[in-house]
């Protein structure tokens, strides 16, 4: 199975640069788009042939939101829009309940340049570490994939020491990356590689992109039952059409440390109320 996870920074931008053409042509079984700031209801054409769309909104127009695409003929068994918090007007958190794992698909706030929403965003992020232990708690593996909008260490940014103070690398946001990890989940990408110079975002200035001067704020967080599935990690960094590049993560269908495979049978899986309740 390969989830692409991937910030298009408006979809109807996006869409005009073949979009549709890469997602019939890529064959990803999942895809996770954050700040698609559009409303399904909205749209006046099919832009996803083969999948099945669902969308988590923003309130506001133009504004955020996030949509999953789920190839078809793949079951989904439950969806929860947002995460009961404030931030729900925002469109940022969608769950799909999925045969052998739960996929929470993120978009979190940003600080701001001028640090006015550093209070919104650690609201956020508490709200969502709640909602994310109350998933725990029904005893099915996790996959957290999205735009965190932090760079965890200095390896995660091309300038750390000028970004100190700045808004995705202060402190408590990348404690919050410490505490999901000190939590059990695994940093997919970090866990085939360790080194610095690979980013997910850079600026739209020019030639920034070109001189690879980045940030690396898009991640995919694995549950340690999936680790003897997982095969690879990777940034899509020739995918052009957003300030993002994607990130694909890919399982392989059976286990490869003897566990039980990632493709069980529905019946296997521990019984679920597929409507978590929000905290």
């Amino acid at each position: 199975m390969r989830i692409v996870t991937w910030n298009v920074n408006g979809l109807r931008a996006t869409v005009r640069q073949d979009f549709e053409a890469w997602l019939a042509q890529a064959g990803n079984d999942v895809v996770c788009l954050q700040e698609v700031k559009v409303h399904e209801d909205l749209l006046t054409t099919n832009w996803f042939a083969g999948y099945v769309a669902h969308w988590n909104g923003a309130e506001r127009s133009g504004y955020s939101g996030v949509a999953t695409l789920v190839r078809e003929g793949i079951p989904v068994r439950g969806v929860t829009r947002g995460i009961g918090h404030a931030s729900d007007a925002e469109g940022r958190v969608l769950t799909l309940d999925l045969d052998a794992f739960t996929l929470v698909n993120v978009y979190a706030p940003h600080s701001h340049r001028m640090l006015t929403r550093v209070a919104e965003k650690q609201a956020f992020i508490e709200a969502f570490d709640a909602y994310v232990a109350g998933l725990r708690s029904r005893g099915r593996p996790l996959v957290l994939v999205g735009d965190f909008n932090v760079a965890h260490t200095e390896a995660d940014l091309a300038n750390p020491r000028a970004n100190r103070k700045n808004a995705g690398f202060l402190p408590e946001e990348r404690a919050w990356v410490d505490r999901l990890l000190a939590s059990g989940f695994v940093d997919a990408f970090r866990r085939f590689e360790p080194a610095g110079g690979h980013y997910t975002w850079w600026s739209m200035r020019p030639t920034v992109r070109e001189r690879n001067v980045g940030w690396r704020l898009d991640y995919a967080f694995v549950d340690p039952a999936l680790l003897g599935n997982l095969v690879a990690c990777r940034h899509l960094t020739g995918r052009t059409g957003s300030d993002h590049c994607p990130v694909e993560v890919e399982f392989a269908a059976e286990a490869t440390d003897g566990h039980r495979g990632l493709m069980a049978s529905s019946s296997a899986l521990p019984d679920h109320d597929p409507r978590p309740r929000a905290p």
